[in-house]
């Protein structure tokens, strides 16, 4: 007589992910390969995922690959290698986007807010100090800045409010009569005259008024016509509405002569 093996025909009859294994003649016991669980009839695939998050920190995600088997990413805001995950802070990077004169806050997973610093306003992602700060940030007004502080005038830099129409750099650069009014000693009086006191005029409003009066003492006359607002009728505005913390620049394309 020879002993019956109960593993020699269709596996002992344990499942096709199991070891059949010879115990006493005639009999068999059925282990599960490496990867599956249960009871030797039924082998099913080992999930590490469902315990522990499968080994994954708790920022990732873990996807199951094969029998026991997974791989770890990390979620969307998170930098790591799946098993650590760091949080990724969006302010980090060139202050999360928002401008230099605000501060950057990271709320909740890929985002944050933006908020204009003290003595700053804007929506956080543009910043604007006070009109004199402002003129230097503007290749447009720059020079108009410089002649201010070549001649010490500082009274844009107050409380305000104040309406200031500014010409262009270039018809600053161009036009021959700032350097004799430089020599004569009248250009602070000048450019006074391109300030408006007491007023953060906006375009709209001064399309419903005639004349200002600046700091240097004259009017200003107004015109709006063919949708083109005039000053004296000569200077016309062409950028408009840059404001400050202390007031409003329009930028104009000729100098205004008291």
């Amino acid at each position: 007589c020879s002993a019956v093996d109960a593993c020699g025909s269709n596996n002992g009859g344990c499942s096709s992910k199991a070891e059949c294994r010879r115990t006493t003649p005639g009999s068999r016991a059925c282990v599960c390969s490496a990867g599956y669980t249960g009871d030797g009839i039924v082998c099913l695939e080992i999930n590490p995922c469902l315990v522990n998050n499968g080994g994954c920190d708790r920022n990732a995600e873990c996807t199951q690959t094969g029998p026991n088997q997974a791989v770890c990413n990390c979620l969307k805001g998170y930098s790591g290698d799946g098993k650590t995950c760091t949080y990724i802070s969006l302010c980090s990077q060139n202050n999360g986007g928002c401008s230099e004169f605000a501060i950057c806050n990271d709320t909740e997973l890929t985002d944050r807010t933006c908020t204009c610093k003290p003595n700053y306003i804007g929506d956080g992602f543009k910043c604007r100090g006070n009109i004199f700060q402002e003129l230097l940030r503007n290749s447009n007004t720059s020079r108009f800045y410089f002649h201010l502080q070549a001649l010490s005038i500082r009274d844009i830099s107050g409380p305000g409010p104040f309406t200031l129409f500014v010409p262009r750099t270039d018809v600053l650069n161009s036009d021959p009569r700032v350097k004799d009014w430089t020599a004569k000693g009248v250009m602070a009086q000048v450019l006074r005259y391109h300030m408006v006191g007491c007023a953060s005029l906006l375009y709209k409003d001064l399309t419903a008024i005639t004349n200002v009066t600046s700091l240097q003492g004259d009017l200003i006359h107004i015109s709006y016509s063919q949708n083109s607002l005039v000053l004296n009728n000569k200077a016309e505005i062409v950028l408009s509405d840059t404001v400050g913390t202390n007031g409003v620049i329009h930028v104009i394309n000729q100098i205004l002569v008291p």
